[in-house]
């Protein structure tokens, strides 16, 4: 069994991956969008001006995938009650994935020594995304 997290970005998501190619050094391993769906009668049809958007992503970050799409491309994503926890190997690292995270989002707690971990910070990126970063042991 896997659980994966699928991350809906409500119009946005091809921003989305390329934000995160920057800030997490993410991969496209997969990306469908609404026009090449073979089957669009199963799923609704296609609405206009959705042609060119993700049906569907899958993304490597790391050893993790994460799965995308743009949704009902309805608006301005919200992402509320979950947060993506990033692990890395040392402090240098914290920081430059924190920042990068950071730019254009919103710093829920700054990046400091825990009893947990000798850096621990939360952040939501700019499309309201809340991630934690740790420095693991």
């Amino acid at each position: 069994m896997l659980v994966q997290s699928y991350l809906f970005f409500d119009g946005r998501c091809e921003e989305a991956i390329a934000f995160y190619r920057g800030a997490l050094d993410a991969e496209v391993t997969m990306l469908m969008r609404f026009k090449d769906n073979p089957e669009p009668e199963k799923t609704g049809g296609v609405r206009p001006g959705t042609e060119d958007k993700v049906m569907h992503a899958q993304v490597r970050i790391g050893d993790t995938v994460i799965l995308a799409s743009d949704g009902r491309c309805t608006g301005q994503p919200t992402f509320q009650g979950s947060a993506l926890a990033v692990t890395v190997a040392d402090e240098a690292q914290a920081e430059r994935r924190f920042a990068a995270l950071a730019d254009g989002g919103q710093v829920v707690m700054p990046l400091a020594k825990t009893f947990f971990s000798p850096r621990f910070g939360m952040v939501n990126d700019r499309f309201g995304v809340a991630w934690m970063i740790l420095v693991g042991h």
